[in-house]
C-alpha cells in the first residue's frame, strides 16, 4: 500500500527586520505550515506575508504557539501556570486564525513550538490546557504531537492528532527528544537525515541516542528551515521519500476522522 505522509515545517520565525530561514523556497517542497504567531517569532506583517504566501502554494496552514519567549525564541523553560498556557495558546491560535481568514482560509493545525511543545509531550496539565484551548476554538483542529500528554489527552478529547517525527532530532530510548543543551541532540548529516525519515515514514522505527531501535510513529514529518543547507536538505528528504513510493499530502487527508 502506498504510503501517504504530510511534510511541515516552521515558517514566518523573523521579527520586525529579521529573517529566519527560507521560507520562500521551503514552501516549494510542503504541504503543511507551522506558522509563528507571535510570542517566540513573527509579527503583525510576517503572519499576513506568510499566511498569503501559503495560500498561493496550496500549503496548509497551521498555527505555532509557545511561551512568550521572544528572547530565547521560545526555548527556555517558563514556570507558567496550566491557565496562562490555555489563555496564551487560545490568543495566538486566534490571531493566525485572523490572518488566515482575512486570506481566504483557516488555520487547519496547532503544532506547539519549543520548550512548550517538549513539556506537553512529559506535563499532564500542560497537555491539557493546550487542548482545551483549541477545543474551545474549533474542534476539527488538528494536534500536531509526538506520542506523549498531549496526544493522549487530544485523543480523549476526540480531537484528531498527527504524530509528528523529526529526522534531525536524537530520541531517548522513551521516545522523548534529546534537549538541545546536551551534545549529539541536533543531527547534521543529510545522508543520514534522509536515511532516518525514510525508516520513520515506511518502518515506522528510528534509531535511539543510545543505539535502540524504537517505535516512531509519523504522519507528517518536521523539515527545519533554520539550520545551514536546510533547503537542500529538504530537497534531499523529500527526493528520498519520493523514490521509495511515498505520497505527500495536507494532514487532512493524512488523518482518518477522530474515532474512526
Amino acid at each position: 500500500m502506498t504510503r501517504t505522509v504530510d511534510l511541515v515545517a516552521d515558517l514566518g520565525e523573523g521579527f520586525g527586520a529579521y529573517r529566519m530561514g527560507d521560507d520562500e523556497a521551503l514552501l516549494e517542497m510542503l504541504t503543511s505550515a507551522n506558522v509563528a504567531c507571535g510570542f517566540h517569532a513573527g509579527d503583525p506583517r510576517i503572519m499576513d506575508a506568510t499566511v498569503r504566501t501559503c495560500v498561493e502554494k496550496g500549503v496548509a496552514v497551521g498555527a505555532h504557539p509557545s511561551f512568550p519567549d521572544l528572547v530565547g525564541f521560545g526555548r527556555r523553560a517558563m514556570d507558567l501556570t496550566p491557565e496562562e498556557v490555555r489563555t496564551d495558546v487560545l490568543y495566538q491560535i486566534g490571531a493566525l486564525q485572523a490572518f488566515a481568514v482575512a486570506h481566504g482560509t483557516r488555520v487547519r493545525h496547532v503544532a506547539p513550538h519549543g520548550r512548550l511543545g517538549n513539556l506537553v509531550a512529559v506535563r499532564a496539565d500542560y497537555a491539557r490546557a493546550v487542548v482545551d484551548a483549541v477545543a474551545a476554538l474549533d474542534e476539527s483542529l488538528i494536534v500536531l504531537a509526538q506520542d506523549g500528554e498531549l496526544a493522549d489527552a487530544a485523543r480523549t478529547r476526540g480531537l484528531r492528532v498527527g504524530i509528528v517525527g523529526i529526522a534531525d532530532r536524537a530520541y531517548r530510548d522513551d521516545g522523548t527528544l534529546v534537549p538541545r543543551s546536551e551534545p549529539g541532540a541536533v543531527i547534521h548529516d543529510p545522508e543520514e537525515i534522509a536515511r532516518r525519515t525514510l525508516r520513520m515514514v515506511t518502518e515506522g522505527v528510528l534509531r535511539s541516542v543510545d543505539g535502540k531501535d524504537i517505535p516512531v510513529a509519523c504522519d507528517t514529518v518536521l523539515l527545519h528551515g533554520d539550520t545551514p543547507g536546510a533547503i537542500a536538505l529538504a530537497g534531499r528528504v523529500r527526493e528520498q521519500l519520493l523514490a521509495a513510493g511515498v505520497r505527500f499530502a495536507p494532514l487532512d487527508d493524512v488523518l482518518s476522522p477522530a474515532g474512526v
